[in-house]
Formats: structure tokens, sequence, C-alpha cells
């Protein structure tokens, strides 16, 4: 059966035809339409506007099947894990009985008491809902606990312990992964959790490439102290950041399983290398300022873990970021992955993206630069003698996003674009303190939302006032576009209104007791009234004139346009209100 017999038959010289047609009535004129309209990740690789079949890097295989592209298992959906820090058995169990169908504990000081394990998982039926630790120096009294609760109810815990065979607690993850390949067939000792590097800064082939590379090194310490690479490969479950970039989620996820079907085909255990993946919502994209949008945000995530193939996913709450989660936003967690299993149907289907030109292709590309990352981090000395080299490397791109996400080209909804100043931030009891990875943790939104929380202590809202000039249809755009701006770091803004008479103008901006303005009209009217406004709001007391736009004109200090450094307007903002800490 041909689907696309109905409709004409159109080829990629079409669409080149058509594209550049449309480029040249914007203004750009190009040969080539797919470099012009092309992007480039932060990995150098390219995104092509257009994908068809010759874009098919070769055969995926099959899901359930090496190198396992498709997906490690030929079952649909995936575990529901939800996350919990502090010892609330009721929360626990609501959380189980309302969707969830296996646990995540953050256990040790200021999180859950080893010895309040047992109150936790009092209602908990080990044998059917996994539980996975999260314990640090901790971990190996916590794997006793759960042990004995185990065995008093008879049953066979499942899960992962949350160990590493790395490091100071070398001994104790070698100890019970021995234990788990022995006597645990459902419980897995070695979690390699790649999430630091994500909320490092780092790019999806670092965090790629640092997760395989420490995967190699637990591997290595398993397989040297005894246990069959088969066994060893058995024992290790990796944890991967899901944002709300849908595809490169999706191709990410692909390119781990077949990064990790290479390292067991090496090994000599092909057949073993599905690597199991547990994906959680990027903790770094989140926003503590207008945080409802952080539903959209793990909703995408969510989406592209599940379509990924991810086998267990955590949503973060909304307010994960504030503190600790209310009820309410662990129950929105816990029912995006519902509706996405459920009613999306996405719980139907095993690999969605399987054949995507596009997703194959990205899919192929990811793979091959975090290979070569991995590679270079092996030659270093593996991924405990490359420390210098992993966060030298974190931070160049950490600041190549700070870059973009200052000059606005990487937006952040509610925060750089349309933020509201006058929003009532959310309030949460502090949040036990996360471990100790060795690198920074940041969010991208935190510069912008650092100078929010600066306006917000004010006595009273900076403010900056806007010098609107000709009739209201002439100057909206680009007053809209200094107001977005200039909210973004929360601050006030007032317009003068409709008018072009530069005494006035000064008048208004005189009543508004600020000492800021910016210039907000067409360019038209600024050749006719720019230099007359600016001259009339120094002389009312205006420190600093800006103009929305370009040009040069008496009395302007500086200009805002599109692709400006938003951060260092503000920041140079705040200087000329005296805006102190």
């Amino acid at each position: 059966m041909e689907l696309a017999a109905g409709f004409t038959s159109t080829t990629r010289e079409d669409w080149r035809t058509l594209a550049v047609e449309v480029l040249r009535k914007s203004g750009v004129e190009v040969d080539s339409p797919e470099a012009a309209l092309a992007t480039t990740t932060y990995d150098g690789i390219t995104v092509a506007p257009l994908y068809d079949q010759d874009d098919l890097p070769g055969d995926p295989g099959l899901p359930g099947a090496a190198p396992y592209v498709r997906g490690g298992r030929t079952v649909p959906g995936w575990d529901v894990r939800q996350r919990h820090a502090v010892p609330d058995p009721e929360a626990v169990l609501a959380d189980l009985e309302n969707g969830a169908t296996s646990l995540w504990l953050v256990v040790g000081d200021g999180a859950i008491p080893v010895d309040a394990l047992g109150t936790v998982l009092k209602d908990v039926y080990l044998d059917l809902a996994p539980v996975v630790l999260e314990a640090g120096e901790r971990t190996g009294e916590a794997a006793e606990a759960l042990f004995g609760l185990a065995a008093a109810r008879g049953v066979a815990p499942r899960g992962n312990l949350g160990a590493s065979c790395l490091g100071p607690s070398a001994v104790t993850g070698l100890e019970l992964a021995r234990r788990c390949a022995a006597d645990f067939p459902g419980l897995r000792a070695v979690t390699v959790d790649a999430t630091p590097y994500h909320d490092a800064g780092g790019s999806d082939a670092e965090e790629l490439g640092c997760s395989i590379a420490r995967g190699v090194a637990e591997l290595r310490a398993l397989t040297d102290a005894g246990l069959t690479v088969e066994a060893a490969l058995g024992q290790i479950e990796f944890r991967y950041a899901a944002t709300a970039d849908q595809f490169a989620t999706i191709a990410k996820l692909r390119a781990a399983r077949r990064m990790w079907a290479r390292v067991a085909e090496v090994c000599g255990a092909a057949e073993h290398g599905a690597q199991r993946q547990h994906a959680v919502t990027s903790s770094a994209m989140m926003t503590a300022r207008d945080p409802w949008v952080n539903m959209l945000r793990t909703t995408l995530a969510c989406f592209a873990a599940g379509v990924g193939g991810a086998d267990a996913v955590t949503v973060r709450p909304f307010d994960a970021c504030l503190g600790l989660p209310d009820a309410f936003s662990r129950r929105i967690a816990r029912n995006t992955q519902s509706l996405l299993l459920e009613e999306s149907g996405l719980g139907r289907v095993v690999d969605p993206a399987g054949g995507s030109w596009y997703v194959e292709r990205r899919t192929a590309d990811l793979a091959e630069a975090a290979w070569g990352w991995f590679q270079e981090i092996e030659a270093a000395g593996g991924i405990t003698a490359a420390g210098t080299l992993v966060s030298g490397r974190i931070a160049a791109t950490r600041a190549r996003r700070d870059d973009d996400i200052a000059h606005r080209r990487f937006p952040i909804t509610g925060v750089t674009e349309y933020p509201n100043p006058h929003e009532e931030p959310l309030r949460r009891d502090a949040a036990p303190a996360t471990g100790e990875t060795g690198l920074p943790r940041v969010r991208y939104a935190q510069a912008f939302e650092a100078l929010r929380d600066l306006a917000d202590a004010q006595p009273e809202r900076p403010k900056v006032f806007l010098a609107t000039i000709g009739p209201v249809a002439v100057h909206t755009a680009r007053a809209a576009f200094a107001a977005n701006l200039f909210q973004a770091g929360g601050l006030d803004v007032e317009t003068a209104g409709p008018g072009a008479d530069p005494e006035q103008i000064a008048t208004a901006f005189a009543v508004s007791g600020t000492t800021v303005a910016c210039l907000c009209s067409s360019d038209k009217l600024y050749a006719q009234h720019a230099a007359a406004v600016a001259t009339a709001l120094r002389r009312a007391g205006a420190r600093k004139v800006w103009l929305a736009g370009k040009g040069e004109y008496e009395g302007v200090d500086a200009r805002l346009y599109a692709g400006c450094d938003a951060l260092a307007v503000l920041r140079e903002t705040f200087e000329d209100l005296e805006v102190t800490r």
C-alpha cells in the first residue's frame, strides 16, 4: 500500500525553489536555503530544515534487539517513578495509589533518616513497587535497612541501591553489587547519574560522553572484582536529564543506548547491552519566576522521555526549585505521566519516533559527537582522572548558553519573555540539600531571576520611563519590546502616551520620578523628534536615555534592539537607578 498515492509527488528541488522564493521576499538572497535555515546545536551538530529518506543513517534495528537504538524492551510504556526527600509515608502511599509505580527515596542527613525507612515504606509492597535509593555516603546503611525490611516481609526487593564502585564508596558498592547479582535478580546496585553534567550546564553530547565514561569505569571496577561482564552490565542503571527540547531529548536517550550497546559489544556481551534508563525532567530548565510554566516544560520533557524509550521517568514538581513540593504539585507531576500514558496513548507504542528521518539522523549525529567526547575522556585516563578536562569543557558550553540567554536567543517564557514583574512569588519550605558532585548547579533563568529578586527587595519598585513618540499605532511595537526587556529584570515601566511634544513628554517623565528613559517610536519619527525629546528629557533630569531601535541621535546614550545583551542592559539600568543590594 502506497500511503502517499493520493498526493502529488514532491521533490527536494521543489521545496528548495519555494524556500528560496520565501527567503527572497523576506529580503534574504541565498543560493542554499538549507544553509540559510539550518541551526547548530551546542555540540556542533547541524539541524537541517528538511530531511528525507537519504538522511537515514542505516538500519537502527528492532526494539529489544542490539544496538537497542529503538529501545531495550518490546513492551511499551514506562515506570512512573516519584521522588521523595522527606519522611512522609502518607505522601508516598498517595503517589503509589494514584499512578506512581516506583519510588525514588533520598536518604541521609537532612532527608529521610536511615532509621525512618521502615516507617516510610510500612505500607509499600516491596516486591511490587521498586525502590531506588539516593543515599550518598549512607548508601551501605540504607541498603541494609532495605534488605532487612524485605527479609522481614519474606519478599525480594526490586529497584536500585544507588551505589557506586568508584571513589570512597567503592568497597560498599562492590559488596552490594555482588550481593544483588547473587541473590536479588530484580535489584541493581549501581546508578550512573549523568544529571550533574547537565545541571552544570553541559550539552547533550557532553552529558552522554561523561555518562558512558563513568559507566565504563563502573564496569571495569565490577569485572575486576570478579563479576562476569554479563553480570556487571546487569548491575548498572543510567540516569539522564530530559528537557523541553523534545527532539534533543528523544535523540539523546536513543544515542545513549546505541553507545552503551557498543561498549557491551566490545566487551563480548552484545546481547546484554540494553541500557537501563531513568529519565528525570531537567532541574536546569526550571524557573522560580512564573513557575506554572514549569508544568509545560515538564510535560514536554516527559513526553520526550517516553517517546525516547526511557525505562523509568520522574517528573519533577513544578515548584521543585522553590523548595519542598506540596501535595498539589506532586499530584500534577504524577498526573502528567498518567495523562501521557493512558489518555495520549504513549504507553501503547514502542519507539513511536522510529523511522523518522529527522530523529534517526539526529540520533546518529549525536551518538557520533558524544562518542568522540567519550574517547577524549578515556584518552585522558578515564572519568575519574579527567576532572579538569570535563569541568573546563562544560564551563565553556555553559558560557555559550549564558550568552544566548543574555541576548534572548534562548528565550525563557515568564522570565526573559512575557515577564510579570508584579507576580507574587510562590513560597515553599526549604528542601533538603542535595549532595555535592564537584560541579556547579545552575538554572538557566538564575541571572535574570537574581535581578527580579533585587527589584522586589526595594522599598519601591525601580522604574523606567518609556518616552513614546507619535500615535499609539506607531510606537506600540517598540514600546512593547522595551517594556518586555525592562520587566525581565523586575523593573516597572511608565509610558508617556501618544504625542510628540518634547516638553509634554519631559513633564510626564519628571512626574514619573525615575531617572532612566527609553525613546519608543518608528524610524521616521525618530528622525524628526528623537534629538529634541532626548534633550528635553536631559533637562528634566534623565541620567540615561535609551532608544528602542537603531540609529545615532543627539542626546541618546545607548540602544535596545532584538539580539542586544538584555542582561547587560538591565544591569546597567540598575546601576543608573542606583539600585543596591
